[in-house]
């Protein structure tokens, strides 16, 4: 190792240059493999900051296939060059309501969130509108995770008070990019907002070997200093990372790998730093998730793991409610749960990964949701125990 790093290392006592580069929410300088995407998402862009319609998008590709930082990337791009354009950016998993979506956008232009209580949604809407139409501005949303919008019903009227705005306030011109992990899901629309919801496919396709050595290489040249890393132990991470479909799980082995040789005092993380950090990963990660859930979401999750099996969203609410109604012998929950609070459960349960909600295009209206445990029963049990 060069002298220079050496005194670097010695000195600051750390194997990280960037330890940020590691972080889920980092935006890399160098977006890597996405340039057909990219061009595709400008493309849909550029008519709005000619002074015409933005063109519509659904994003589509499974998690972790690098399809919110393109979004995030190019909003970045085109607000950081024209003021013609605004973009904002909504996780439909935690705002999916008509109020909570529109105060996002509110927040995005006005630079702060409207009251939660005592204004009407169409005054927040009419503000949203009035300030675009003034300043001759378009509008961009992208929704991502859309899926969780059309579960609780409010998709079409969401996508419908976007696209439309322009017959109530002349001049407006809106567009949505629909961002969709689930790559089963299909979708339905009213026929009021099919006919201007007419979208460009962007298909982000998982990462090959070479695109996550090549990514996860680029990491570890921001984030650590020189030759921390050998190409067999990044080769390693990349197997895994492969083999979980995720590229997050590569980052977060980068990141905690480097922890543990730091604490060990060692310039260079070896292989039993890396063993460490895999196993670290499967059952810190999973305990620290679960400790952080509700007394509700924890209720859920113990359901699941007694069920040992996959199950529909809807029987699992009337298990649920079964199990807590006041009547059964044995409960210890004194109050039915209503399925509103049933349905945020879920989502949160599914935002933080533990599950993953399929739609099967069966049951009331197509809408049937199977829900399926992410990790084994035993180890779910084990941290809830």
């Amino acid at each position: 190792m060069p002298g220079r790093v050496e005194d670097i290392l010695m000195g600051e006592e750390t194997l990280f240059k960037n330890i940020t580069a590691f972080n889920p929410d980092y935006i890399p300088e160098n977006y890597l493999h996405r340039e057909s995407q990219m061009e595709a998402l400008a493309l849909c862009l550029r008519p709005a900051l000619k002074g015409g319609k933005p063109v519509n998008s659904v994003v589509m590709g499974s998690p972790a296939t690098g399809k919110t930082t393109a979004i995030h990337k190019i909003f970045e791009m085109v607000e950081g060059r024209s003021e013609k354009l605004v973009c904002a950016y909504v996780n439909c998993q935690l705002y999916n309501t008509r109020f909570n979506i529109f105060s996002q956008i509110y927040q995005h232009i006005f630079g702060h969130v409207p009251p939660e209580t005592g204004v009407p949604f169409s005054r927040i809407y009419g503000e949203i509108m009035k300030k675009l139409a003034n300043e001759g501005k378009a509008l961009v949303v992208a929704l991502d995770d859309i899926n969780h919008l059309f579960y609780s019903k409010n998709a079409n009227q969401i996508l419908y008070d976007i696209l439309r705005a322009h017959e109530v306030f002349p001049g407006v011109r809106t567009g949505v990019f629909a961002i969709i992990s689930d790559i089963e899901f299909r979708y339905m629309l009213d026929k009021n907002v099919s006919s201007v919801f007419i979208p460009q496919e962007i298909v982000f396709d998982p990462y090959t070997f070479q695109e996550i050595r090549d990514i996860l290489h680029d990491r570890v040249k921001v984030g650590f200093y020189p030759s921390v890393l050998s190409d067999e132990l990044l080769d390693e991470i990349t197997e895994v990372t492969l083999s979980t479909g995720d590229l997050r799980v590569g980052i977060d082995l980068l990141r905690t790998s480097g922890n543990f040789a730091e604490a060990d005092a060692s310039r260079t993380i070896q292989k039993q730093h890396l063993q460490r950090a895999m196993q670290d990963f499967d059952s810190h990660h999973l305990q620290d998730t679960i400790s952080k859930l509700s007394g509700d979401e924890k209720n859920l999750l113990k359901l699941l793991v007694d069920l040992d099996g996959e199950i529909t969203a809807g029987d699992l609410y009337n298990l649920l409610k079964e199990e807590s109604s006041p009547e059964r012998k044995g409960s210890t929950r004194k109050n039915s749960i209503s399925y509103a609070s049933f349905d945020r459960a879920l989502k949160k349960l599914e935002f933080v990964r533990l599950i993953d909600t399929k739609f099967t295009g069966k049951g009331f209206r197509g809408n049937s949701r199977l829900v399926i445990l992410r990790f084994g029963y035993n180890e779910i049990k084990k941290c809830l125990d």
